[in-house]
């Protein structure tokens, strides 16, 4: 038998506890990773919230985590390349708060030996969130984005990638967070009073394009008024007011290849992994109660011996 982290019905962190259950067996082209650090995302407290019943609905007893890292443990048929032994990381086939969890063996790439497993932890989800995000995009050389909510797990990946990527970032942040925004090499600017005057004093030539992590209307009312085209204007978190300002919706696409481009600016020095606290599985609740805040620096990890 295995931890793993459940809730059996919508609700605050509370509704979070620890269940004994028999560990997972790999499917054909899935691995088995024995967890090692694993990042709470903001969207595994919109899912235990409920929020995202619309479209992604909770199917109780309920796991929590979507990114890991750890030792792979046990492989399915048809895997190829990677060995029961080897250290990895990224997205898992659901719940990632647990002892063991399962992964598409083409979507994780190894862990690398100076990065810690906490790093390693928090990488996957926002880094390719982030990734996908500025792609779609077409953030490039030469050109200035507005990130909204850019402290955060997303926000702090975003800003990186954009500045390794040649762009100058404007990130919208509670005053607090501006000195660690200058130090991920983004312009802050604060939320309250005129947003759209305090971006454009920060940016008189203009901006190409905005990505909103923070899902408010003022974030992406600002957006429209700043950018010209709105197919540069993206979000993932407001999209019950995408339709109404004619932007876009924006996901996820996990790939080896995405991640492995994420791991190399690692290695490079040009991506910083923040990792604010790290919890014990058992306190799962707490970790979650963080992220709920929405003030994290960068990402809450879940940890295990």
């Amino acid at each position: 038998m295995s931890r793993a982290v459940v809730y059996e019905e919508y609700g605050d962190p509370g509704v979070l506890k620890i269940v004994e259950v028999e560990p997972p067996q790999p499917g054909p082209g899935q691995v088995r990773v024995r967890v090692k650090a694993a990042g709470v995302q903001p969207f595994d407290v919109k899912q235990r919230r409920g929020e995202t019943a619309a479209w992604a609905p909770a199917r109780f007893p309920q796991g929590s985590g979507g990114e890991a890292a750890g030792v792979v443990d046990a492989l399915g048929d048809e895997v190829a390349g990677i060995a029961v032994g080897d250290e990895v990381l990224g997205p898992t086939v659901g719940a990632a708060h647990a002892e063991f969890a399962l992964a598409k063996a083409d979507q994780l790439v190894a862990k690398p030996a100076g990065m810690s497993w906490a790093e390693a932890g928090a990488l996957s989800a926002s880094g390719q969130t982030a990734h996908t995000a500025l792609q779609a995009l077409r953030v490039g050389a030469g050109e200035t984005v507005l990130i909204h909510a850019a402290a955060g797990g997303v926000g702090t990946m975003a800003v990186q990638i954009a500045r390794a990527w040649g762009a100058a970032v404007v990130g919208t942040a509670s005053e607090p967070n501006h000195d660690y925004l200058r130090e991920l090499g983004a312009t802050p600017v604060t939320y309250d009073g005129d947003l759209v005057q305090r971006v454009r004093e920060a940016t008189p030539d203009g901006v190409d394009a905005a990505l909103d992590a923070v899902g408010t209307e003022e974030a992406i009312r600002a957006s429209t008024e700043l950018v010209s085209d709105k197919e540069r204007i993206g979000t993932l978190a407001g999209q019950e007011y995408a339709g109404d300002y004619g932007i876009r919706i924006l996901g996820l696409k996990n790939s080896a290849a995405r991640l492995a481009e994420l791991v190399e600016l690692y290695m490079a020095g040009e991506l910083r992994l923040r990792v604010e606290a790290t919890y014990p599985l058992d306190q799962a609740a707490v970790a979650h109660g963080e992220v709920e805040t929405g003030h994290v620096q960068g990402k809450v990890v879940l940890t295990l011996d």
